[in-house]
């Protein structure tokens, strides 16, 4: 494949370098996190075109939110139909049907043997910090556990919860403790693989249950299934099973966030449903409202019955509402969970392959269509290859392939793209990175370019 171009006899001049100054001098830094000069204008199925007409392979679906592909016919006919209908609304004072509905469903896809509430705002931070609020006043327990690398979110709330290096600034809410996650690749521990470990990661938690954090007094400790903005680090295969049981026999609570793995990203409804566990509550956002702003909790009914308030204006509005019903009806009946899985093991295969003759590739991890690749300097050493990751995705973004990165080394390729992609895709996206790879492994790359583009 070429790399992405310009349709032939154009002369206008670069719409994306003007777009992106224009933007400079009127939008907050505080709100960016660039890797490339990228201006999209239009996107559909897999593909983005920019403000240049240039075309891209898309690999992230925007953060993992456009779970069907860019315009999916059922989801737009979703939206155009609310915008028919009522459009918004404020679901505190007064419910719509798609709204219902949709909590109906949601409800029903969660499992568990108990009673289940839903709640609904509009991203998935505002849904973490529900979960920060509400745990302990559902519990009467004044305390929380989270775990270093996660990244639940950017209110005051999901902040606290969250233990990853960009917010370490951040001066949350002191009732939450930050565990280490287990992670097979770099585990402090041992032995441990991803077939299973010998749990004293876990001996941690234990301990913390009896001094930092009293059993007693913790109410729940959240977590996500696959860590992802942490590095894509998928836990061992018994550790969540026994986490469960540690919180079974604490009383304690056990969440997921299951923002960006949720709704068949991992070839499952939910990530934790790979441990073949039952979760007390999980936040949803990201694809819930097909490009349209949605999150959710969906719990116990004693959590989201807990006697308080948390509520927002447009949370749960109609038109994003109609939009999540169309968002699950595609998934389930157009066969995207099995895609994810089919696909990404097509995906993780063709990378693995290419870590053959790539050393710069130090491990390559996924769940369905969850993907990171983790980048060394030295494969014994396991250096974290921060800076050629930066290249990596800037020079990935030059040949026409959108891909992002991060971990707390900020050294982990992160591939999520639309569960609508097609085998022709990958190999597009494999060769492209192949090339890549190889140009920055040769040196071929101007680190000037990177100057205005930090990332995270």
């Amino acid at each position: 494949m070429t790399d992405a171009v310009a349709p032939s006899g154009r002369n206008e001049p670069d719409l994306a370098e003007q777009a992106l100054a224009r933007e400079g001098r009127v939008i907050g830094n505080v709100m960016k996190i660039r890797l490339y000069p990228f201006v999209p204008a239009s996107a559909e199925g897999t593909r983005i075109t920019d403000v240049d007409g240039k075309v891209y392979l898309d690999f992230i679906a925007a953060a993992a939110v456009v779970q069907t592909g860019y315009r999916h016919p059922k989801v737009r006919a979703a939206i155009v139909n609310a915008l028919d209908g009522i459009w918004t609304s404020m679901h505190c004072c007064y419910p719509t049907m798609p709204t219902i509905e949709l909590a109906e469903r949601l409800a029903a896809l969660v499992p568990g043997d108990f009673e289940k509430r839903v709640w609904f705002g509009t991203t998935g931070s505002d849904a973490n910090d529900c979960l920060s609020r509400l745990l302990p006043k559902a519990t009467g327990r004044r305390r929380l556990i989270s775990y270093v690398g996660a990244y639940h979110g950017q209110t005051t709330g999901s902040a606290s919860l969250s233990g990853h290096q960009t917010q370490a600034d951040v001066i949350g809410i002191g009732n939450v403790t930050k565990m280490p996650y287990p992670d097979p690749y770099r585990c402090s521990w041992g032995p441990c693989s991803r077939d299973g470990c010998s749990l004293k990661c876990l001996d941690a938690v234990k301990s913390c249950l009896q001094t930092i954090s009293p059993a007693a007094d913790t109410a729940a400790i959240i977590l996500e299934a696959m860590q992802s903005d942490g590095g894509d680090i998928i836990p061992p295969a018994n550790y969540l099973p026994a986490l469960r049981k540690l919180c079974d026999d604490q009383g304690i609570w056990l969440v997921f966030d299951e923002v960006k793995t949720g709704l068949g990203r991992t070839g499952k409804w939910f990530a934790f449903q790979h441990a073949d566990i039952v979760p007390d509550a999980i936040s949803l956002g990201k694809p819930l409202g097909g490009g349209l702003p949605l999150s959710a909790v969906v719990g116990r009914k004693e959590l989201l019955d807990a006697p308080t308030y948390n509520l927002f204006t447009l949370g749960g509005s109609p038109a994003p509402a109609s939009a999540g019903l169309a968002v699950l009806d595609v998934v389930e009946t157009e066969g995207l969970m099995a895609n994810a899985t089919a696909r990404g093991q097509q995906l993780v295969g063709g990378l693995r392959a290419l870590a053959q003759h790539h050393p710069l590739i130090g491990d390559v991890r996924g769940m369905g269509l969850m993907v990171g690749i983790e980048l060394v300097r030295d494969r014994q050493t396991r250096e974290p290859a921060g800076r050629e990751a930066a290249r990596l995705a800037y020079r990935c973004f030059e040949l026409g392939l959108i891909v992002i990165y991060c971990g707390i080394h900020g050294n982990v390729i992160e591939l999520t793209p639309p569960l609508t992609i097609t085998p022709a895709d990958v190999d597009e996206a494999l060769e492209k990175f192949d090339r890549a790879l190889g140009d920055i492994e040769a040196g071929r790359f101007d680190d000037a370019k990177l100057a205005p583009y930090a990332g995270w």
